[in-house]
Order: structure tokens, then sequence, then C-alpha cells
């Protein structure tokens, strides 16, 4: 994608004021303010807005703002926005007014020829979104959470307007991509302690010793290199994506939350969010959906995990019509484009994964850590059943733990073709508990007893299907 600063996205903007005049687009021309005039104007009070939003404006973010949108230093919009308007936008919903103009261009097809592809209101969107954010970058100091909120309220507000004129487009269909910097910078003693409780939270998951040995394998090497980057010396270019391998209700899934978090907390992704997909949230039916939803689905990734679950169904079929390898191939090329801001896991069973890997020659050589889930034990999942009935407070009577181990025992040793090892025990619970609901629901004396309501016993358990 083509990268553009907020120089780049203003011109482009004034060009669509000037096409949108020119066509007369909602009578703009019976306007008294040329719409050119109008959106710098819109500009500014978001500036002001903004950097009020601390509770005062600095003459340097006053300065940037006259700079930026050509204004003198006595401009009469400047000075009209420094006192500030009875209501904000973000308390009143509403949008910048020369927002309209875009949507109804867009909306009505109105411009013909249209050089910008119905994405007039999408530029203007991304141009107060960097406006807004190169705005917060002045801060002296740390931009807080209420700071980011008035940013995301008034962000809201446009986007709000944009998907109810079906006019939205998000940044991986444009021929140009925002900068969206992180707002807060935690302090470094908070990302100690919240990476120290994400590692005590992984270390302490029930089995899967050879995952959290090679996981925190691997966050032992990133802090080293970034140790040897802090004292000049040369770091090693270490590859993030990873291949989950295992069964189902292995803890795929967890283990992947759990990184997202450590990474951000270690400084590889900046916000660390968690993307999960299936092919089914990646794959459409006609040609050049499948890319378009897939560059969706990685913009919404950018600066977090994106962990795609049995990523093997995006290959195992090979008609024509079928558009999984369309997926792969715009999934490898944003891996490259975005390598040091998103971090791909794929995950599935292991052989399947293999099919899935050697679908394409550049898919093996983007991942180079390969972790495998082991299904648990008995002992392990009957310590995991144990776990999540005491979580909701709920326990086993004696002669209860005795068969619910022996069903355990069973399924464990005859494992079905749908064996689904933690998800199988979830399962179990959750009809134990709803079991358990119905037997004591009319029962004397259970309304008053702890003791009742609590207790799981050996007719509240049944066998899997």
């Amino acid at each position: 994608m083509e990268q553009l600063d907020l120089q780049a996205l203003l011109t482009r903007s004034y060009d669509i004021c000037a096409a949108i005049t020119k066509a007369n687009v909602g009578n703009v021309l019976a306007e008294k303010t040329p719409l050119r005039t109008l959106l710098r104007n819109d500009l500014a009070k978001f500036g002001i807005l903004l950097a009020e939003a601390d509770g005062k404006v600095d003459a340097d973010e006053l300065e940037y703002i006259r700079t930026t949108l050509g204004y003198s230093a006595d401009a009469p919009i400047i000075e009209q926005a420094k006192n500030r308007w009875s209501k904000s936008p973000v308390q009143t919903g509403e949008v910048p007014q020369s927002l309209k103009y875009a949507v109804l261009s867009d909306a009505g097809s109105k411009l013909k020829p249209d050089p910008f592809k119905r994405q007039c209101s999408s530029i203007f969107y991304d141009t107060f979104k960097v406006f807004g954010q190169t705005v917060l970058t002045l801060r002296k100091h740390d931009v807080t959470s209420e700071e980011a909120q008035v940013f995301t309220a008034y962000m809201e507000c446009m986007e709000k307007m944009l998907r109810e004129y079906a006019v939205w487009r998000p940044s991986s269909q444009k021929s140009y991509k925002a900068i969206e910097p992180a707002f807060t910078s935690q302090p470094a003693e908070d990302r100690e302690a919240e990476l120290e409780t994400l590692l005590n939270e992984l270390n302490g998951l029930i089995g899967l010793e050879g995952v959290k040995r090679q996981v925190n394998t691997i966050i032992n090497l990133i802090k080293v290199q970034k140790m040897r980057q802090e004292q000049g010396m040369k770091a090693a270019d270490i590859s993030k994506h990873m291949v989950f391998l295992g069964n189902p209700g292995t803890g795929k899934t967890t283990v992947a939350r759990m990184l997202a978090g450590i990474y951000r907390c270690l400084g590889v992704l900046r916000k660390g969010q968690l993307v999960e997909v299936d092919r089914s949230g990646l794959v459409r039916g006609y040609i050049g959906q499948t890319a378009t939803r897939t560059q969706e689905v990685v913009e919404e990734a950018l600066g977090g995990l994106l962990f795609i679950d049995e990523a093997y169904a995006l290959t195992v079929k090979k008609s024509e019509g079928d558009f999984g390898q369309e997926a792969v191939d715009t999934l490898l090329k944003a891996m490259e484009d975005h390598r040091d801001d998103l971090v791909v896991i794929v995950a599935g069973y292991t052989d399947l994964m293999e099919e899935f890997l050697n679908s394409n020659p550049g898919l093996r050589s983007r991942f180079s850590t390969y972790i495998t889930f082991d299904d648990y034990s008995a002992d392990e999942l009957m310590a995991i059943l144990q776990m999540n009935l005491k979580k909701q407070e709920y326990r086993l009577s004696p002669a209860a733990e005795k068969k619910a181990r022996e069903l355990i025992d069973y399924r464990v040793a005859h494992k079905p073709d749908n064996f689904a090892n933690a998800r199988d025990i979830r399962n179990f619970m959750e009809h134990a508990i709803a079991n358990h609901a119905t037997r004591v629901a009319n029962l004397k004396g259970a309304k008053n007893s702890k003791r009742i309501l609590s207790t799981i016993k050996p007719e509240d358990l049944e066998d899997w299907n």
C-alpha cells in the first residue's frame, strides 16, 4: 500500500472539494462558505478540540494548526474555535459539515467521471484521523485515556455516518494507509508488572509443559536481543510468526491470547490485541471479495496478533471456484508489508497443517517456530474440570469425583474422532451444572443451603455422546 502523509491527504481532500464543487453536489454552490474553506474550518475546530482536551491550548499546538491549514495568526475561525462552542461535536454526535458533501457524492455516485472511486468520504475521514493523531503527538506528556477518548468519540461520529450511508471503506480498500500510532505509553514498571502476571498465568496452565518451555525460550530470546540492542550490539532478526500444531481443545487460542499481551509488554507489538478468524472469516464467494475481506482482517489485527484457526481449511479445497488460496496469497503479502507490526499464528491438526504449509512456496519460509500442543492426559483433564468448577463455585461430591474420573479415563483411553480435550471437559461441566439445576430447583431446603447449591452429585454427571 502507498504510505501517504497528512500533507498528501490534505492535497487529495482539497482536490475532492474542487470536484464536488464543480459538480455542485448537494447544491454546494449555494453555500456561503466554499467547500474547501468549510473543510479547513472543520479541521481547525477539531484540532482545537483536541488541543483543549488537556485543559489548555499550547502555543506550539496552535501554531501547528495554523501552519498546517494555512491560517494567519489572527484568523477568526481559530479565535472562534479557541473560545469553544457551547456544545462540542463529541457531545452532540454531530459530524463535520464538509463530510456531508463527500458522503452525498459517494452515496449518489455524483462525480462522473469519479477519479476517487467513491472514496471521497473515506479520504475525508482519514484526513481528520491523521490530522487529529498528529495534534495529539504534540503533547508534552503521554496522551491520557481521557484525551484519546475525545479523539475516538469524534471519529466514531464520522464513521457512524459513513456506515449508515453504506460508503464506509476500511483502510485496506484504499490506495493509501492511515497512520495509527499508539495513544498511550505504559510506564516501564507497569509493563514489567503486567508481563510478570502474564508469564505466571502462562506457566500456571495445567499441562502443556513442552509448550510452556518453548514459549519461555522465545520470550527470553526476545528479551536478550532487546538488551543487546540497547547496548549498541547487533540484534538477531527473530521471526515471530508461528505454527501451532495439535488437536482441538489443547489450549492453542489461550496461549495465543497470552502471547499477544506478552509481546505488547515486551514492545514487540503496539497494541497487543488478538484477532481470531477461521476460513469462514476470510473466504468469500466471488473473485476479489476474499482478498478484500482478508485485507480488512489484517487491518484489524495491525499492532497485534492474528490467529487463524484450522488454517488448513484455506487450502484443502482445490476445486475451481474456491478462493481459499486467494486468502493465503493476500495474507503472505500482508505479512511482508507489515512484518514489523503484525504477528500471525496459524493453527490446526498436525498432518493437515503440513499440507497447508506446502500449498505455497512462500508459506513455510514465513514461519520459523512450530509448537506442538499434545492432547491432555486423564489426570490433566480431571484437574481442568475441578479448576473450572471451582471458578463457578461448584464442587464434586466424593462419589461424583469418582464417577467423573472413570468417565474421563474411559474417554481418553477410547478417544472418538470428535475428541476435543478441554472443550469436552467444558461441555461435560456445563451439562453437569444444568442437570444439577434441574435436580435442586424444587428441592426442599435448597434455597438456603450453599452446600446443596454448590455440590455436583453422580446423578448430575452424564456420559459423552
